[in-house]
């Protein structure tokens, strides 16, 4: 069986899922950072978004939630050199990006795309500011939740 081992394979496979696989896909790359959250609301978002069973209430509910804090902490990167709350801010940006309703998506943007580079961004903040290097390889995570997808993918 092939696996993901670069960017391209990594965004082909994702433009091949169904948006529904787009949307966990997208969330599970979250999740890989959601300790850097400081908001529940995020959290409960990710939580969603994971959910096969979410219903549409759901989900915009959990993409409001997210864009809201997304929103609210964009003022401040940039402001400071606070990583983590930039990170923070990355964080509710992937998961309203895997959240995103398809309406909302330009045509050629796929939701766990965008999540995934937004995951990669906090990621990046907490590598900035943190001497653990734990969370270092969070490319290789994605390709490695990329791999567990490629059934889905067809």
């Amino acid at each position: 069986m092939p696996t993901i081992s670069n960017d391209h394979d990594l965004r082909s496979l994702l433009d091949k899922l169904p948006t529904d696989q787009q949307r966990i896909a997208g969330a599970r790359f979250v999740q890989s950072v959601m300790h850097l959250s400081r908001d529940e609301r995020v959290n409960r978002a990710i939580d969603t978004a994971l959910r096969g069973d979410a219903s549409p209430d759901e989900l915009t509910d959990a993409y409001r939630g997210a864009k809201a804090h997304a929103t609210k902490t964009y003022t401040e990167c940039g402001k400071d050199t606070d990583w983590l709350a930039q990170a923070d801010h990355f964080v509710a940006a992937a998961a309203a990006a895997a959240l995103s309703p398809v309406n909302l998506l330009p045509e050629s943007t796929n939701r766990a795309w965008k999540a995934a580079m937004q995951a990669r961004m906090a990621n990046n903040c907490e590598l900035v500011e943190s001497e653990d290097v734990t969370h270092a390889d969070e490319v290789q995570r994605q390709y490695a939740i990329a791999d567990e997808l490629l059934p889905a993918a067809g």
